[in-house]
């Protein structure tokens, strides 16, 4: 062989090795990084864990800040507000009631025809309207002018035969989802605006005053019969067809729960007792907090950087607007610390929020081999290209972690709020129901699953026989008619 050969057969060696030492090199980094993102992972499921110990713990301390809310205004992180609702529909309800439920950029009027406990609900109509942006922060007279026009022309639809008799009002359900001091059942004043809403001086006036004053002007005689916030419209909802029904939790973009208290266990209410002897408690339970709640680095940031920071702690953790962003923050520490998405990171990966809950539930819940609905979901949402199975998988174990812990947590504030109201063992085979609402509970199938077993196993076999979770649509719609017929003003004179 000459030099030349040699030379050329020494270097081509040479090549090889350092071909070889690359890809060892890279296997190694690989292996160590890889390392690094399973590391993470485990720490981020650890600080999530939710083992049933700590869920009682949990629930024990949503017992005592009931409690707390009920003994004295502010005595807890729960508002535990009186409702005024003393009077849940008994399923016998008949007639024509409206409702108007104002909770955001739209509003919806609805017209719901009772047919007492043979037929129910008879028939529902509804018509939903968008405010236009500039009376979302022009005054108050603007606002509830248009409202009323638009409920006088869904009014004038009403059927011939279905007109009350001369003399008696129509009767009305205001659902109004922004902070209210309630005052009585069919007043409140509005404590502050939220939503892009605006209206400086609606801001301590009567919302029920303001809605009638508008009515009155434009000659539509109708009465508005209560004044309602949408969980507790999501009891009387579930109450008309089931009486067993005790408890309503929305859990959805946001979260809340109320339930039925008896009249003398609230040491802050000085009125009298009235004759059903229960009131309706909105908790405003987004609100709880307590040391034992796991909660995580990536949940702390996201807390302080909201627009209400050590606010709704609860909500943060267990409801729609925030379980896709805790993945998202999860996503972007591995792909800032391990290049977890590769050499850079994906500048849709930055925004807050980008990764929303329904695309989280649908990454969550892909069952095919190759998880091809997860790759298309980061392609689309956070133009993430060729991932491989194994990424895949952990964007998956992520989803899992977050929302099992959520689901398990509310199942803790359900088994809380059975524990005060001694709902949580078995009492002389007394059914107890509760009713929920939301679109996570109603589209996030592995929530529910989640939800549903945690509760039976805080209760026990024996106890979980007589505990039922129902679905229940339209508290804010349906609820609200519902609770206007339940505390219509002619019903003593039915009764007598």
């Amino acid at each position: 062989m000459g030099k030349v050969a040699v030379g050329a057969a020494v270097v081509c060696a040479a090549a090889a090795c350092a071909a070889v030492a690359l890809v060892v090199r890279h296997r190694m980094r690989s292996s160590g990084k890889w390392g690094r993102v399973v590391a993470i992972v485990k720490e981020f499921e650890e600080q999530c864990r939710t083992p049933i110990g700590k869920l009682r713990q949990v629930a024990d301390a949503m017992d005592v800040e009931m409690h707390a809310g009920l003994a004295s205004e502010g005595g807890s992180k729960l508002k535990m507000l009186i409702t005024y609702v003393d009077n849940l529909p008994s399923g016998d309800e008949k007639g024509l009631f409206y409702a108007l439920d104002l909770g955001g950029t739209n509003f919806r009027t609805l017209r719901v025809h009772l047919g007492g406990k043979e037929k129910g609900v008879v028939k529902i109509e509804s018509d939903e309207v968008s405010i236009p942006p500039h009376l979302m922060t022009g005054s108050s007279q603007e606002l509830f002018d248009f409202i009323a026009s638009k409920l006088a022309k869904f009014v004038s639809s009403e059927p011939e035969e279905l007109h009350p008799p001369p003399g008696r009002q129509r009767e009305l359900g205001f659902t109004f989802s922004f902070p209210v001091r309630q005052t009585s059942i069919a007043s409140g004043n509005i404590i502050k605006w939220t939503k892009g809403f605006n209206i400086e001086d609606a801001v301590g006036e009567d919302v029920v005053g303001e809605l009638t004053k508008s009515l009155e002007k434009i000659g539509l005689d109708m009465h508005v019969a209560a004044l309602v916030n949408d969980t507790v419209g999501t009891v009387a909802r579930a109450r008309f067809s089931n009486q067993d029904v005790i408890a309503g939790v929305i859990l959805g973009t946001g979260t809340n729960a109320a339930y039925v208290e008896c009249a003398h266990a609230i040491p802050k209410w000085h009125g009298l007792l009235p004759k059903s002897g229960e009131m309706v408690i909105n908790m405003e339970w987004g609100n709880f907090r307590s040391s034992h709640l796991p909660l995580t680095e990536y949940d702390h940031a996201l807390d302080a950087e909201s627009l209400n920071p050590g606010e709704q702690i609860f909500e943060k953790i267990i409801s729609g607007m925030y379980l896709g962003e805790i993945v998202r923050r999860v996503l972007l520490k591995l792909a800032e610390e391990v290049d977890f998405f590769g050499d850079t990171v994906p500048p849709k990966l930055r925004i807050p929020f980008v990764l929303r809950t329904p695309d989280m539930s649908a990454i969550h819940q892909d069952t095919s081999s190759d998880l091809k609905v997860v790759g298309n979901k980061l392609k689309d949402i956070l133009e993430i290209n060729n991932t491989s199975l194994k990424m895949r998988k952990i964007v998956v174990e992520l989803c899992d972690i977050v929302a099992n812990r959520g689901a398990r947590l509310s199942a803790a504030g359900i088994f809380g709020i059975l524990k005060k109201i001694g709902r949580d063992t078995v009492k002389d085979g007394k059914k107890s129901v509760v009713a929920l609402d939301g679109g996570l509970f109603e589209h996030y199938t592995k929530f529910r699953s989640s939800l549903e077993s945690t509760l039976k196993e805080l209760l026990g076999d024996e106890a979980a026989e007589t505990i039922g979770i129902e679905q229940s649509n339209d508290g804010s719609g349906i609820g609200a008619a519902l609770l206007a017929a339940s505390h219509s003003q002619y019903l003593e004179v039915q009764e007598s």
